[in-house]
């Protein structure tokens, strides 16, 4: 099984990070089971470069072939589908797991907008591999929804019209799977500055992947958070 992890700033992580990506590859190696993680990228965000250019991971034994990713500070739907076809042709991917929208809504896109790039990105995926798996996870609210209503109901909007674009868009042939918020997830304990995940949130995001693919396609087991 070969995964590709997409996602925004949370998900490429930052330098000194052990990243969500690595607890979730520390759960893969213990099914047992042959697996690779693929993509066009390895590195975490440098502030100072303002570049994901760093390979200062948390765990400096982290496999570079396991460290690969789509993912990037500042990016969001909008900026990976129309990328996102030409990387699956490429690095030939059987998952997609896929934590993005929160910098779509904070920055270049409303919801009803940003609902129509997760609907390219799903078909630009699909051109690309037919019979490609999708899991996505939700908008998890950071601070600015704590402080701003309008934000946090922009974030509820677009969480409803994923739902509804898993719903239109699953098929045999190619799954597509919205994952559950993860269980207890609290932007006070499980970030370092309320958007991004500390090692508690990094273990969330992970289990929130895990436990989908368990749950519906009987893939994997169920993630054993510390």
């Amino acid at each position: 099984m070969r995964y590709l992890f997409v996602g925004d700033s949370m998900t490429v992580g930052a330098a000194g990070d052990y990243t969500w990506r690595y607890r979730m590859w520390q759960h893969l190696c213990t099914l047992g089971e042959p697996f690779s993680v693929v993509g066009p990228r390895d590195g975490l965000y440098d502030r100072a470069a303002d570049a994901a250019v760093s390979a200062d991971y948390a765990d400096p034994s982290f496999p570079p072939r396991a460290r690969r990713h789509l993912a990037g500070w500042g990016e969001g739907w909008q900026h990976l589908a129309p990328v996102i076809g030409d990387v699956v042709r490429e690095h030939r991917p059987d998952v997609l797991l896929v934590s993005l929208g929160l910098i779509d809504l904070g920055f270049y896109t409303d919801p009803g907008q940003t609902a129509a790039n997760v609907e390219r990105f799903i078909a630009e995926a699909r051109g690309a591999a037919p019979r490609l798996r999708m899991v996505l996870l939700p908008v998890i609210p950071n601070t600015r929804a704590d402080l701003d209503p309008g934000f946090a109901d922009q974030c509820a909007e677009l969480n409803t019209l994923l739902a509804k674009a898993v719903a239109d868009h699953d098929s045999p042939v190619s799954p597509l799977l919205l994952a559950s918020r993860p269980e207890g997830y609290d932007i006070l304990l499980d970030t370092y500055d309320g958007t991004h995940p500390n090692a508690a949130g990094e273990h969330k995001l992970a289990a929130a992947f895990a436990d989908a693919m368990y749950q519906a396609w009987g893939l994997g087991a169920p993630y054993a958070v510390p």
